[in-house]
């Protein structure tokens, strides 16, 4: 494993409420260097999510599942180099 992979932060957000899920996430997301990543766990498939970084920040997001449910799911981000 890469220095970058070990240093990535991982965010289990399944105890945040929704409402501050949606900012904080993003807000985590901008604060991220080119290359630097982000690791979500959630309890449901992020696809609204996955959306929305799609419309807001395009290639520069790279969305890989890390794992796919069925209870937990995990998402990494990944600010395009």
């Amino acid at each position: 494993m890469t220095e970058a992979a070990t240093a990535e932060r991982v965010l289990d957000v399944r105890q945040i409420p929704h409402q501050q899920r949606h900012e904080i996430i993003p807000r985590l997301f901008d604060s991220l260097s080119p290359g630097q990543g982000l690791q979500i766990v959630v309890d449901h498939d992020p696809r609204p999510l996955k959306y929305f970084f799609q419309a807001v920040h395009g290639d520069d997001c790279q969305w890989t599942y890390l794992e796919e449910g069925p209870d937990l799911w995990r998402v990494q981000l990944r600010r395009a180099a």
